[in-house]
């Protein structure tokens, strides 16, 4: 089982690693659900830390639509985290992307975009949580895969990855024969996690609290 902890400063970060955790990824402003830290801090980030690090790549708060200008902004902060190199020969190892059309479909010219500036990198890709708010989540997964995502964060289109646990599990069963994982979270505390893994079957979840880490390291 691998623990993402999501991380809005460098310091929870550290501690993430003290603990046990094999990845973080960075973001500000966790309170409208996080948008990209600035350059300095991915790159702080990365000088600091040994394990893996995923960067978020959103350049607001609100809904998932993008003008033509967002997109291009998103596009330079993939390149940058993908020409990312410290003087240790430290990269980015991960960007968290997305984008929806404004009927909730996935958005799929500026998904692809995006997907192919990363992998251009060798950036592995997640699809964060715009998918939740898609008109139709298991349309949506289809199209994510079949752009070629890593991995997709998802609470299951509800608020919660506990009460989401059900659509995640046939999430789940959907993705078994592509290359795209499935990753819990919104809402994981240490008291829900083993029912929503042991119910859903993802092999990863995402949370902002340390205390998961006691369980599983």
């Amino acid at each position: 089982m691998l623990i993402e902890i999501c991380s809005e400063n460098i310091d929870i970060a550290l501690k993430a690693q003290e603990k046990g955790a094999l990845r973080v990824e960075i973001c500000n402003n966790l309170s409208i659900g996080g948008v990209t830290p600035s350059y300095d801090e991915i790159e702080q980030s990365r000088r600091q830390l040994d394990i893996a690090l995923h960067v978020l790549i959103r350049p607001r708060g609100g809904d998932f639509c993008y003008s033509t200008a967002e997109i291009a902004r998103i596009l330079r902060d993939i390149e940058f985290c993908g020409s990312l190199l410290t003087e240790d020969g430290k990269v980015i190892d991960g960007v968290v992307i997305g984008a929806l059309a404004r009927d909730r479909s996935i958005e799929y010219g500026a998904c692809s975009e995006m997907f192919a500036a990363a992998s251009e990198y060798g950036l592995s890709t997640t699809f964060h949580r715009a998918i939740d708010r898609s008109r139709d989540i298991f349309k949506a997964l289809e199209r994510v895969i079949d752009t070629g995502f890593d991995r997709v964060l998802t609470s299951g289109g509800t608020e919660s990855a506990f009460e989401g646990r059900n659509t995640i599990a046939r999430m789940v069963k959907m993705s078994s024969n592509s290359g795209t994982t499935i990753m819990a979270g919104a809402g994981i505390t240490p008291e829900n996690a083993r029912q929503i893994i042991t119910e859903t079957s993802v092999p990863e979840i995402h949370g902002s609290r340390l205390s998961l880490l006691d369980g599983f390291i």
